[in-house]
């Protein structure tokens, strides 16, 4: 038995790093690649934008759905199979809108995620699930970083389909094996997600505040390194092989990050303090970006961003449920990264008109001025936490005061 469960584990996490390694293999590519066969940077922004647009209007349905059913398995075979229509499509076609379609079913794919993270702590015990989630997350962090290293010598060496034709063999893989994953039997009964309950959570304000900041640091990243990076890099004068160079600049830094903000920045300053530091240091970085014009500097401005952007986003993860009930937190989750998607389309949209209007350096600063408003949020919120955090102390001790004099 303990056998069995130690296969089930190793395929459920071999499936969840075929789920995400196709789709970032061409994420450095698809922007100059898209540009070569005639996009214009608003058609461009369209794409990009559409991975989120999907992920927004199918993670809670997913998720609901889920729930009712009482059944994860079909949603991560279904999520391995728009995978594979994804690369295929983009293999096949050089048809702009069915690329835009491909790119809608990648964010389909991505939206199972939902079933993925439901499914894989139940192979665990109770109190094994923080490492659960932690190993599964270090799944996803090596498949991007995989996916992303490597295409941009791929494409140099093979031409621009190369990574489409690797992500779909991948693909047809991870789409067999996700049909022998084991799926046990919830052991506790879980009520399914009402309608009425997702209105209540999402009405929180520490969960909007955090969503907000979420959207925001979504639409930088889907803007930069996952969106015109890459165009702005081969127009200062790197070539396609060396855009290995730019993802590892960014990456290595972005998964240390996670590391050190849990361990070292959040005991030291605080999360809201951590939080403020991270996004002045992501913004600053964002809008310093288009003076770049030599690639030793572009390679540490993409390390800089790397770790602002790595210290955000396990950041924001905790706090979106930090002050949540803990019969609610699920449904808080779920929430959040619904919203979130909002950044992963709004991001990339926005940024491609001002790109096609202003010139490719336009969409740097568009994202460089969000993390700015996000900065002076954060300031806000975290001086009006403290005076009511300081109102209450003032007005316990005055009850004190009161009770021991009667």
């Amino acid at each position: 038995m303990g056998e069995l469960s130690v296969r089930n584990k190793y395929l459920f996490m071999v499936v969840s790093f075929l789920l995400w390694f196709p789709q970032f293999m061409y994420v450095p590519i698809l922007s100059p690649y898209l540009e070569t066969i005639g996009a214009q940077y608003t058609f461009i922004g369209v794409v990009l934008s559409s991975y989120g647009v999907t992920q927004l209007l199918c993670r809670l349905p997913i998720g609901i759905f889920s729930d009712l059913l009482k059944l994860r398995k079909p949603f991560i075979i279904l999520g391995m199979l728009a995978s594979l229509t994804s690369c295929l499509l983009f293999l096949f076609t050089d048809s702009l809108w069915l690329i835009l379609a491909a790119r809608a079913l990648a964010g389909v794919s991505a939206a199972s995620w939902v079933a993925f993270t439901v499914l894989y702590p139940g192979y665990f015990a109770a109190h094994e699930v923080h490492r659960a989630m932690g190993s599964i997350s270090f799944i996803v962090v090596l498949a991007q970083f995989l996916g992303m290293a490597f295409s941009g010598y791929i494409v140099d060496e093979w031409g621009w389909k190369a990574p489409f034709w690797i992500g779909v063999v991948f693909s047809v893989l991870g789409a067999v094996l996700s049909f022998f994953i084991y799926e046990p039997k919830e052991k506790i009964h879980r009520e399914p997600m009402k309608v009425k309950e997702l209105v209540s959570v999402m009405k929180e304000p520490s969960l909007l505040k955090v969503a907000l900041l979420s959207i925001i640091a979504h639409s930088i990243i889907f803007s930069t390194m996952f969106g015109f990076t890459s165009n702005y890099a081969l127009q200062i004068g790197f070539n396609a092989s060396e855009l290995t160079f730019i993802v590892f600049a960014f990456m290595v830094p972005h998964a240390i990050a996670t590391l050190f903000m849990g361990r070292v920045l959040v005991p030291l300053l605080g999360e809201w303090r951590s939080l403020k530091w991270a996004f002045f240091m992501a913004a600053v970085i964002t809008l310093v970006l288009p003076f770049v014009q030599t690639k030793g500097l572009f390679l540490i401005v993409q390390m800089i961003s790397g770790f602002s952007l790595g210290l955000i986003f396990p950041l924001l993860l905790g706090m979106s449920i930090d002050k949540i009930d803990q019969k609610k937190r699920a449904t808080a989750m779920g929430a959040y990264q619904a919203l979130y998607a909002i950044g992963i389309f709004g991001g990339p949209f926005f940024a491609g008109l001002f790109n096609s209007f202003m010139g490719i350096k336009a969409g740097f600063y568009f994202v460089g001025v969000l993390g700015m408003i996000a900065t002076v949020l954060i300031i806000i919120w975290s001086r009006r936490e403290s005076r009511s955090k300081a109102f209450e102390k003032v007005a316990s001790e005055n009850d004190l005061h009161k009770h021991e004099s009667i």
